[in-house]
């Protein structure tokens, strides 16, 4: 894929359309992607009544919304820890760098994706006039093309100290070798490091896998929770966490509105 991520663009809508259409509590407290996606949110509100009704659409803005609440919690435990370094991958409209909290004092971020959707993100931020933190730092890569060690070197990275990876709706696009080259790299990085991740298990809503797929951006690998952690201590990991569909729910905290989940979650973290 060559140009902006359409997928991409979606997830930013979904995160504005929680603040939209559901009540509170807020999954992840997010007004930045309401300032970027507000309109486009407001417009889908509107004019697709399903993006309020349709109960698969609702469970997978609930997914999209509890992945990035895991990854946070989990990256708020990694700095407890000392890590202080973090990489998102395939950041996309990812906005937790411009809304961070008073715990990442220390962190630098790195913000990894391919050069097309990375400058319309930059274009947006400053349209709206949004400040990128001292702390932020741009890696262009083209997954298929250059390797994620090289592309963050140039960066800044350093590969002697832990990191975090937080790597949220990005691995079905991706081609196996690419999706190994990730888990390698990562496993590769000093004891503590982690990697907070979403995967495709087999099956699910073949419209979707369409509709997808003639936006240019086809599901290239699924993986069953049953070969997750096998494919982990393959590469070197030692601690891993499938979130179950019960640790899931929690995240939404009681709620008066139908925001839900899928029968199913995918999300995991694993820590070398």
């Amino acid at each position: 894929m060559n140009g902006i991520s359409h997928t991409a663009l979606g997830v930013g809508t979904l995160r504005a359309l929680h603040r939209i259409v559901d009540a509170e509590p807020w999954v992840i407290d997010d007004p930045v992607s309401l300032t970027l996606f507000g309109d486009a949110a407001r417009y889908l509100a509107e004019h697709d009544p399903d993006s309020r009704t349709d109960p698969a659409r609702i469970a997978l803005r609930g997914h999209v919304l509890v992945r990035s609440a895991f990854a946070e919690e989990r990256l708020r435990a990694a700095i407890a820890r000392g890590v202080r370094q973090c990489v998102i991958v395939g950041a996309g409209y990812e906005t937790f760098a411009y809304r961070q909290p008073p715990w990442t004092d220390g962190l630098h971020i790195f913000e990894v994706d391919a050069p097309a959707t990375q400058s319309d993100k930059r274009a947006r931020l400053a349209h709206h006039a949004i400040t990128i933190p001292p702390n932020v730092t741009y890696a262009p890569i083209d997954f298929e093309q250059a390797s994620l060690a090289h592309g963050l070197t140039t960066a800044g990275f350093d590969p002697t100290a832990p990191a975090f990876f937080s790597w949220l709706g990005v691995m079905v696009y991706l081609t196996r070798p690419a999706v190994d080259a990730v888990f390698r790299y990562v496993a590769a990085l000093p004891r503590t490091s982690e990697i907070a991740f979403t995967y495709t298990p087999p099956g699910g809503s073949e419209k979707l896998a369409r509709r997808v797929a003639e936006l240019g951006e086809p599901l290239l690998t699924r993986l069953t929770p049953e070969e997750i952690e096998p494919l982990l201590r393959t590469f070197g990991f030692s601690d891993m966490t499938l979130l179950s569909i019960e640790a899931a729910h929690a995240y939404l905290g009681q709620r008066t509105d139908t925001l839900r989940l899928p029968p199913r979650e995918s999300i995991a973290a694993a820590i070398v």
